[in-house]
């Protein structure tokens, strides 16, 4: 098959996954917004429209920056397939983003190319599989495992695993180039330790953390450093 062949193949196949995509993101955020309604409806409870605004307000001048940020910085990771999945299935940040990476060291595949595309794809559709499989087992278990779930040896593991996932993704990425890395790292681990309020804000803080990291980049790029 010849390039141009191969390139208007996988211009239909995202045209395909575009249709899909936004056909069960719109089904999905339909249904999640009806489920609550609905419920109200079938117990004679409406809500306040003047009290929802209020409440909606107040999460979404937070949220919705965060939405907008991670939407630009999160599918150029993805890919258009896996964009889709994750944003649907949820776990973006602490299973999708480390199953792509993962899966684009491994292949050996670059960002922005169509390797990454159907290579990331296919990773985060199995780890969607993997992880509802899972979701599946624990919900059967869930009584059972209740007592090792609670304990109190196995508790701080538990409230670790994200953090030291990235810790241990984030190491290697900071080896590959610390000239950029290291003032970034620096000042977010100050900024974090001085406002321990803003360890729950990381996707606000990926906003001057990545801007200070492109900026000491091109600088070190200009001056042929890197």
């Amino acid at each position: 098959m010849e390039n141009k062949d191969k390139e208007l193949y996988f211009q239909k196949f995202n045209n395909d996954l575009h249709r899909l995509g936004r056909f069960t993101l719109i089904v999905a955020v339909i249904v999640l917004v009806a489920v609550p309604f609905v419920f109200g409806m079938m117990n004679g409870v409406i809500p306040n429209f003047e009290s929802f605004l209020a409440g909606f307000a107040k999460v979404g001048i937070l949220y919705i920056p965060m939405a907008i940020v991670e939407f630009l910085i999160y599918v150029p990771m993805l890919g258009v397939g896996g964009s889709y999945i994750s944003f649907l299935t949820g776990n973006v940040t602490n299973m999708k983003i480390p199953v792509a990476m993962n899966a684009r060291d491994i292949a050996g595949t670059e960002v922005g190319t169509t390797e990454l595309e159907i290579v990331s794809t296919i990773a985060i559709s199995v780890s969607s599989i993997v992880t509802m499989l899972v979701i599946l087992v624990g919900v059967i278990c869930l009584i059972p495992l209740q007592p090792v779930l609670q304990s109190e040896v196995l508790l701080p593991a538990f409230n670790n695993v994200v953090p030291a996932l990235f810790g241990a993704l984030g190491l290697k990425y900071f080896l590959k180039s610390p000239k950029i890395a290291v003032v970034p790292f620096i000042l977010m681990s100050v900024l974090c330790i001085a406002v321990p309020s803003m360890i729950n804000q990381t996707s606000i803080l990926m906003i001057p953390s990545g801007a200070l990291a492109l900026a000491i980049g091109f600088i070190l790029f200009k001056k042929k450093l890197l």
